[in-house]
């Protein structure tokens, strides 16, 4: 068989694609980008030469100046929209004797997208969160210059209820196929029956401008790169084969094993086209008094909602930031994430299949009724079917994905309309997946009230926040099986304190009712500050974990993040809900889920211990794996404390005296671990820390440098605002900085921030060169600090 070659010049950089092995190329470099709108550019002949020069993936919102008269709203975060132009020149090179299929693939622009190829119209696709490729062949001008040209519009505002990003956020694929191909997504392996002696393993796929049939084969190999199964055969249109693996390792959260199922199309003994996919053997169910049950063993969701942005970076991924993100959730004890309210990038759905984590596939924030004035509603009538379609998919062959949600909150639970469309909605997903629960968060709890419910269509009830109804659910929803898809809604600040502690607050207590807050636009860190519809964060969990009955939870939320600053005015711009805060420096919040999340041994501490003499400070200790925990004061013993009935703290007044507050936990009398926080004096030093020291030397790869201001002995100054520059020499440059504080108006994309709380953020993105990058943080007053961080 002829070796089949095409060859792709992208500028100086040459890519070549062999058949037999590859059939798909990154086509994020070498863009152009103009803010603003000019009808013009669709021409190929358009001058773009004085239009920016960037790598996708791309947010520009994120680049703009935070203001409250954008016209996002303080709910996107008040940064700025607008419409956007991309344009990218590109030269194909092969022999044009051979036939070939070309193909662009985008994971998903933020909104209203509108696409050329060589001025000819490919098309229009409003959904900013969904997948989409348009077929090029046709219009390519071969061994010559082609030009493709993106459109975007956000200026049809305000479209969402928090931060959306603009542009072509997510990354972009050239693919080449020969006529005789697997249909797109075509492709569903599901795992049917599963034990630890055998696992079956189906495979149904499609090929695409097959006359006749064609040799097909199926391979299964392990982590190790063993094969376990395989089954040779043939195709046309489409087929169905089972293979058995003997005694599987079985994906779990704890040990997500990955198998890699190799799907060839052959001709004369040589590949033709080949996929390949990873899979998780597993099974999972839902039971109405048991609760959630994977691979047979009972298991609680401890989950998560995430909204998509990346904090300082905004919308535009980046697979370091979505992995620093997943671990550090997972190093809490995380096990499940909804992605609320969107379906999520697919390098976030490969991280969890690979780092074991379930997610809650969701599609829809509304439906038919709007939330936003130019929100989805808009699209709904003439997208929505092919919408979620596409979603389903796109990702039904990843193990994380464990259920479907079809919608958040949706308006139409209080009309008639709720049980038509969610018929529909549930009906489109189990004609693509019948492996899979459904779901939708539903507000309304009463199921009189609840016409999605009444729909009789869901396989599992969402339950958002209502948590004195969950106790009663069986009696209320006979049969039913629960979900708590959206909880808590508690906020914090880090490291912010207000004392005393002795009562939960709702801010504010309704809907209408006024809020003052406090002057700093910041919210104590204790858990004991709630929204008016949620409840704290140990009061929840206390009550999911008593009944088997409950499945688990998605605590809202992970993080901050950027847009929806309830409960405060301008010019806060970043949720307060926040697990983690924008950053990624955990609350204190953060170590109750360790110490009941995890096994792992767990000693939290709050809150600092700078403050006036003579003040009385609640003390609060998070502990696990102990008996009881020991407090002192500069040597002094405070008392033992132990938790009693379903307390998940303890807690001890102390009158402040400036020193040493020290924690000892114990377990039948032997000492599990020891805390100590000091007094700190005057800021004296910065204290820089990557959390890589190296990384790929590939233009998108991250280090994440935290910054500290400490005294003269290395103490956090909890009260430290002082001004950070950052400085960096080598191959990389500054991607973003933060600080955590939900009320900062200075941009992400400045080469400085303040300390927060004593504390700051830079990111470090490489450069395509390898080599040293050295990075230096200063400021006035205090001794510098230096790192580096090695691209290779």
């Amino acid at each position: 068989m002829m070796r089949r070659i095409v060859t792709i010049f992208l500028f100086s950089t040459c890519i070549c694609l062999h058949a037999s092995a590859q059939r798909i190329v990154n086509f994020d470099d070498n863009w152009r980008f103009m803010l603003g709108d000019d009808s013009l550019a669709k021409n190929p002949g358009y001058n773009d030469t004085k239009w920016r020069k960037l790598d996708l993936p791309h947010d520009w919102s994120i680049e703009g100046n935070f203001s409250e008269k954008n016209t996002t709203t303080q709910a996107e975060g008040g940064l700025p929209a607008g419409i956007g132009w991309y344009r990218k020149t590109f030269t194909l090179a092969y022999d044009t004797k051979l036939q070939k299929e070309v193909f662009i693939n985008f994971d998903g622009v933020y909104h209203n997208s509108e696409v050329w190829i060589n001025g000819h119209y490919l098309g229009k696709r409003p959904n900013g969160y969904v997948s989409f490729s348009y077929y090029l062949t046709p219009y390519l001008n071969f061994n010559a210059k082609n030009t493709i040209t993106v459109r975007v519009d956000n200026s049809d505002q305000p479209n969402s209820r928090w931060y959306s990003g603009s542009g072509i956020y997510r990354n972009v694929w050239l693919s080449y196929e020969f006529p005789v191909h697997l249909k797109k997504w075509g492709t569903f392996i599901t795992t049917p029956t599963v034990t630890d002696k055998a696992a079956t393993v189906h495979i149904s796929t499609s090929v695409e401008n097959a006359p006749e049939p064609i040799p097909l084969e199926i391979t299964i190999l392990d982590e190790a790169r063993n094969i376990v199964a395989k089954d040779t055969s043939s195709i046309k249109g489409s087929a169905d084969r089972e293979l058995i693996i003997k005694n599987p390792e079985l994906w779990s959260v704890d040990h997500p094993h990955l198998y890699s199922v190799i799907v060839q199309l052959l001709a004369g003994g040589k590949t033709l086209y080949s996929e390949t996919y990873k899979i998780g053997i597993r099974s999972f169910q839902f039971d109405a008094q048991k609760g959630f049950f994977l691979n047979g063993k009972s298991m609680k969701i401890k989950g998560v909602c995430l909204h998509h942005d990346e904090g300082a970076l905004g919308a535009a991924v980046n697979t370091r930031a979505i992995e620093r993100q997943l671990q550090l959730l997972k190093d809490m004890g995380c096990n499940a994430i909804r992605t609320s309210h969107n379906p999520p990038a697919p390098e976030f759905l490969d991280l969890c299949d690979k780092m074991g984590l379930l997610v809650l596939d969701e599609a829809f924030d509304m439906w038919a009724k709007k939330k936003s004035k130019h929100d989805y509603h808009e699209d709904w009538a003439q997208w929505h079917v092919r919408d979620l379609q596409d979603q389903i998919l796109r990702d039904r062959n990843h193990p994380s994905v464990f259920m479907w949600s079809v919608g958040n909150e949706i308006r139409e639970q209080f009309d008639t309309t709720g049980i038509s469309i969610t018929k529909e909605l549930v009906g489109i997903v189990k004609n693509i997946d019948n492996t899979r629960s459904v779901t939708s968060a539903l507000s309304e709890a009463d199921p009189k009230k609840n016409f999605i419910y009444q729909s009789g269509a869901l396989d599992v009830i969402g339950f958002n926040y209502h948590p004195e109804a969950w106790p009663d659910f069986p009696k209320n929803y006979p049969g039913q099986k629960f979900i708590a898809t959206e909880t808590t809604s508690a906020y914090e600040t880090r490291g912010f304190y207000e004392q005393p502690t002795d009562s939960t607050r709702h801010w504010p207590t309704s809907a209408k009712a006024p809020f003052k807050g406090n002057p700093e636009f910041a919210i104590t860190a204790y858990d004991n500050v709630v929204a008016y519809w949620g409840a704290t964060h140990e009061d929840t969990w206390k009550v999911i974990k008593k009944y088997d009955f409950l499945s688990g939870l998605f605590v809202w939320t992970g993080f901050d993040y950027i847009g929806e600053p309830t409960p405060y005015p301008w010019p806060a711009r970043s949720s307060y809900f926040g697990i983690i805060d924008l950053a990624g420096f955990p609350k204190d919040i953060y170590y109750m889920y360790q110490s009941e999340w995890t096994n792992k041994p767990v000693l939290h501490l709050l809150p600092h211990w700078n403050w006036k003499p003579g003040q009385i400070i609640d003390v609060w200790a998070y502990y696990s794996q102990a008996d009881e925990v020991e407090l002192f004061l500069n040597g002094r013993s405070l008392g033992v404390k132990r938790k009693t009935g379903d307390s998940l703290h303890v807690n001890w007044k102390v009158k402040y005296e400036p020193g040493t507050l020290k924690a000892i936990s114990r377990r039948n009398g032997k000492i599990v671990l020891i805390k100590e926080i000091h007094t700190a004096g005057p800021a004296a030093k910065v204290v820089m820390v990557a959390d890589r020291r190296v990384i790929k030397a590939d233009g998108k790869d991250l280090s994440y440098f935290t910054v500290k201001i400490t005294d003269k002995d290395g103490n956090i100054v909890p009260d430290a605002d002082n001004l950070v520059y950052f400085k960096i020499t080598g191959p990389g440059k500054i991607a973003g900085v933060d600080n955590g504080s939900q009320s900062d108006l200075e941009s992400f994309k400045a080469n400085c921030r303040k300390a927060f709380h004593g504390m700051c953020l830079v990111i470090v993105q490489s450069d395509k060169k390898p080599g040293s990058i050295n990075i230096e943080a200063s400021s006035v007053g205090l001794a510098s600090a230096k790192s580096l961080a090695k691209s290779e």
